[in-house]
């Protein structure tokens, strides 16, 4: 885990040559602490997170800035000015009246089209706009764009290889999933320039081999893909109808979609989940920011000593005494603004009331994009099947499946990214040969089941819920 840095208010980003070092140095260790010698690996798979980017110049390969992380809010006052302008408001009717004509779901997003802090197209709008040296060498075709996963590549095969794979691509919010391109008109709209995209491959394929210096012997890197499809690909969501859920840094719940891409809708986005050779598997995605960051916080200000404390914490007492706890912004609210607070502070109130309302909080908003998904996804919804670090606290598992009322699947082991770039590694080498070995694999921990009527959660819910509207546009 790199360490995140914070250089301005609100600005995220990791160091480069730092997550570059710690990236070598866990591939040895894995290997090491599996008792392998680096001679023995048939592939090397990398997942990565998928939002958090860099620059670098072509030909030196030095990069123009820190990687700017998926949680960096520089860019919140371009889309504030954006998500107003009349420009936006044009497009929405344009799009409207041709989805209207045509019935065509490519036409729908943009058709509602805001920007959010989130999205890398923003924060790429920024750089051009605030660094100099990048727009120059983007003039002359010498700026390279890419996520973690693209620049791991290029350190790898020392600058021979620059390229991504379709999952990572997807989630930048500048790739069109419809056409499979990056979108040139988004592109030309926030003048960002087209030079700098890398090729796009498939996920689990031959990338090329990382350099014998870095790790001793040539190693084929045999799957390129962004965490959140890995850790579907790891859960063994092949079908249409899957549900992952993860709660990490982060939360995000998707959908497998099968062979149909739906549209965005309100809080929720399509990606392309993976592509192997001719099968494009499509997802739908909502996501959540502040799960295990808000956990992480909660522990550094000394509320508790270890995480394992939580969960003895929360059942401690009946209830949170009407203390609500609003994390720093949420899915569908597209509000960068909105404040991180805690609300309903007593005398009476305690460190367990207060460790209770931040796990209850997680609760809360899966369940609220649980109702999303199912009010605008149009597939019946298998199983939910929940990886990430959160999901080792059994309160807000139970908690989770009680309000969604559904049954949620725990595997043995809760780092389900890993898994999936290993599984999409052994396809392409050919130590596998099909899913149906994969779904083998799978080892479930613990099942949750629906224990109490989500009714019993209205008044705290909806308690939950006025707190979140008092902390919106702070």
């Amino acid at each position: 885990q790199v360490e995140s840095l914070y250089p301005r208010p609100g600005w995220v980003e990791l160091e480069p040559e730092l997550l570059w070092s710690q990236f070598v140095a866990v591939v040895k260790e894995a290997v090491q602490a599996a008792g392998l010698h680096m001679r023995q690996i048939a592939g090397l798979g990398i997942s990565t997170q998928r939002g958090t980017f860099i620059t670098w110049h072509k030909r030196t390969g030095k990069p123009f800035h820190n990687f700017i992380s998926w949680q960096d809010l520089r860019s919140a006052e371009l889309v504030n000015s954006w998500n107003k302008s009349l420009l936006l408001k044009v497009i929405h009717v344009i799009f409207t009246v041709l989805h209207f004509l045509t019935g065509n779901d490519r036409y729908l997003a943009p058709s509602f089209l805001t920007f959010s802090t989130q999205q890398t197209s923003m924060k790429l709008s920024w750089v051009f706009k605030n660094m100099y040296e990048a727009e120059e060498a983007a003039k002359k075709n010498y700026c390279c764009f890419g996520t973690v996963d693209t620049w791991l590549l290029y350190r790898l095969t020392k600058g021979s290889v620059y390229a991504t794979d379709y999952s990572n691509a997807s989630a930048t919010g500048v790739f069109e999933p419809f056409t499979k391109c990056w979108n040139p008109t988004l592109c030309n709209l926030l003048s960002i320039p087209m030079s700098i995209y890398p090729p796009v491959k498939d996920t689990s394929f031959n990338f090329g081999s990382a350099d014998s210096e870095i790790f001793g012997v040539p190693i084929p890197i045999m799957a390129v893909v962004a965490d959140q499809q890995s850790a579907m690909f790891g859960e063994c969501c092949f079908d249409p109808g899957d549900v992952k859920l993860t709660m990490g840094t982060g939360g995000f719940w998707d959908v497998n979609t099968g062979e149909h891409l739906f549209a965005s809708r309100r809080g929720l986005y399509p990606l392309i989940g993976w592509k192997i050779g001719e099968e494009v598997v499509y997802l739908t995605e909502g996501c959540m920011s502040d799960i295990g960051t808000a956990i992480k916080w909660a522990q550094d200000i000394n509320l508790f000593t270890n995480v394992d404390e939580t969960e003895k914490m929360a059942r401690s007492i009946v209830d949170s005494q009407g203390v609500c706890f609003v994390p720093g912004f949420q899915v569908s609210v597209n509000d960068p603004y909105l404040c991180a607070s805690f609300m309903g502070l007593k005398p009476s109130t305690t460190r367990n009331h207060l460790v209770r309302a931040i796990l209850e909080s997680v609760a809360f908003r899966n369940k609220r994009l649980y109702d999303i998904i199912v009010k605008k996804v149009r597939i019946p919804l298998q199983t939910v099947r929940a990886d990430g670090g959160v999901s080792n606290n059994s309160f807000v598992m139970q908690m989770t499946s009680d309000l969604i009322n559904k049954k949620i699947e725990k595997p043995a082991s809760a780092d389900m990214s890993s898994l999936g770039a290993a599984f999409l590694a052994g396809l392409a080498s050919g130590f596998w040969t099909d899913k149906e070995q994969l779904k083998k694999l799978r080892q479930i921990e613990a099942v949750f089941e629906p224990q109490k009527d989500s009714e019993e959660y209205r008044p705290a819910m909806d308690t939950w819920l006025q707190a979140m509207k008092h902390s919106l546009h702070w």
